[in-house]
């Protein structure tokens, strides 16, 4: 059987789905919809005569023949995919598009000041980013890179380091310290309010201090917990509670005098943000340019 061009597209929606599991996720990594996902693999299955997945309200997995030609296929697509990102140095305008995965709050610092010059630079290269906490495994979720605190990057991927260290602390409105006061040791904090977040494996963040004996970590009473930074960010201007975060998130409002620091003395300092990409595959153009990018503003220093 010959393969007519248009089967390119639906066997690479077809890895998609069987990397994800799941429409919706395939059609996020492709750029199209879950029903034109559900369709292409429709049209596939109908050409080839043999069914390639089992679907259920529930569940979408691999049929015998499914899980065969997604190993014969993989390959070969992923070698084309190659061949067409290395064209990209023979262009006037590097094309293509790249897909990141970064922790909430880089994604919130670090790219915001890098990514209005490259698309001046780069316009005709897109940029899907998905900010989140959970722990991703960016290979399997079809990212070309991920953007994490050091320390928490997998040890199988390569990594660059993309900030200088980091300085955890707490914040709170002028407001709220007018009606709780302010604590002056972190054992202070059982008698507060605190606003809270969880970890990417689900468990409540516990805050971490740096002392006269050392660093430590201690659970604080979370009256609010959230895993929207945004709303957390609202709510602490609002006065509802103190905030425990890395700095850069505070200081437009530490400036702007909407938040003030406490505890300032037993702040942690850690390691700065890595951005990580798969050592088994070739490195995209427009993911090299931007960490070039990065390392040029140097949004959080370096």
């Amino acid at each position: 059987m010959s393969v007519a061009r248009s089967q390119l597209t639906d066997f690479t929606y077809f890895l998609a789905v069987a990397r994800h599991r799941n429409f919706r996720l395939a059609g996020l990594e492709m750029g199209v919809s879950p029903s034109a996902i559900s369709h292409a693999l429709k049209g596939l299955e109908a050409k080839l005569g043999v069914r390639l997945v089992n679907r259920t309200n529930r569940s979408v997995t691999l049929t015998a023949a499914g899980a065969e030609f997604r190993d014969s296929i993989k390959v070969p697509l992923k070698d084309i995919d190659q061949a067409v990102e290395r064209l990209n140095k023979h262009r006037d305008s590097p094309q293509g598009r790249i897909r990141i995965n970064a922790q909430v709050d880089a994604a919130h610092t670090i790219l915001p000041p890098v990514l209005a010059l490259y698309a001046e630079r780069y316009p005709e290269i897109k940029i899907e980013i998905e900010a989140t906490d959970r722990l991703v495994d960016i290979t399997h979720e079809g990212f070309d890179a991920g953007i994490r605190v050091s320390g928490t990057v997998p040890e199988d991927m390569v990594a660059q380091r993309i900030s200088g260290d980091l300085r955890w602390i707490i914040a709170g409105a002028p407001a709220y310290f007018e009606r709780f006061g302010i604590p002056q040791t972190p054992g202070d904090l059982k008698n507060h309010r605190c606003i809270n977040g969880r970890l990417g494996d689900g468990r409540i963040y516990q805050w971490e201090f740096e002392g006269p004996d050392g660093e430590f970590s201690m659970s604080v009473p979370t009256q609010f917990v959230l895993n929207d930074r945004p709303t957390m960010l609202a709510m602490t201007l609002a006065g509802s509670g103190l905030m425990y975060c890395v700095e850069p998130v505070f200081s437009p409002y530490l400036k702007g005098g909407g938040l003030q620091i406490v505890l300032e003395e037993w702040a942690a300092r850690g390691e700065g943000y890595q951005i990580y990409y798969s050592s088994r595959r070739q490195v995209p153009l427009g993911l090299r340019l931007l960490i070039d990018l990065i390392r040029e503003v140097r949004p959080l220093g370096l």
